[in-house]
């Protein structure tokens, strides 16, 4: 993989302001009775403003830990032992190194969920079984946009009705069971949206879907992308 930081896979390249994520010799390992598991061992790349960046690799080599690692959310028993992820949220800013932020901390919730969204590749399991979508999406939208509840709503409803979720406003009473897997992936990609982040992990979003869902939600990102200016990250 390319290491270097004005190189994006399939973008050519870019200069320092038109990155958004520069991730540089990141190393996540596992630790446990059986030893050390690195299941991401010097991984580099960047995702400029408004691309898409596709990490490739076999079942098991670690594409959904570089993912979570820039959410600086690795699941327990792992950690981030080294590397850098130079989060820069305008082009004017300064970097902000992810890997160097409390998980748990302020800093690192403000930009989890509100500046960086995640589309899981198991729509059911991202979603609460005993949650309306509709709570679902308010908590999500009042935890990071400081909206009131009326608001929020509306907030949520205008969202899922971008996913071409129909009559949503009726579909915010509804259930997770109660929504095909296609309209849950849907439902997914409205919360990782409905804070309008810069940046989408979209983590084998349809792996779950039949064919022609498959080829609908992918046109459904891109057009989402262009729309909104979004980076991804498949």
């Amino acid at each position: 993989m390319n290491t270097d930081p004005n190189f994006a896979a399939g973008g050519g390249r870019h200069g320092e302001r038109d990155l958004l994520i520069e991730v540089d010799d990141l190393r996540t390992h596992f630790f446990g009775g059986a030893g050390t598991i690195k299941a991401v061992d010097g991984v580099s790349f960047s995702i400029p403003r408004g691309k898409t960046v596709c990490v490739v690799g076999e079942s098991g080599s670690g594409k959904s830990i570089t993912g979570r690692s820039i959410l600086n959310q690795v699941p327990r028993g792992g950690r981030i032992v080294s590397g850098a992820i130079r989060y820069r949220p305008d082009p004017a800013a300064p970097f902000i190194d992810l890997a160097a932020l409390d998980p748990r901390g302020h800093d690192m919730r403000a930009i989890r969920g509100a500046q960086i969204g995640l589309i899981s590749q198991e729509p059911m399991a991202a979603l609460s079984p005993v949650h309306t979508i509709g709570n679902q999406m308010v908590e999500v939208i009042r935890l990071h946009l400081k909206m009131g509840k009326k608001e929020a709503r509306e907030h949520a409803i205008e969202t899922l009705a971008l996913v071409g979720i129909p009559r949503p406003a009726e579909r915010m009473e509804n259930y997770a069971f109660q929504f095909s897997g296609g309209m849950r992936q849907r439902v997914c990609i409205a919360l990782a949206l409905a804070c309008r982040p810069k940046l989408l992990i979209a983590d084998e979003p349809t792996t779950a879907l039949d064919v022609t869902t498959q080829a609908n939600i992918l046109d459904l990102l891109a057009s989402l992308q262009a729309e909104f200016g979004l980076s991804v990250l498949f």
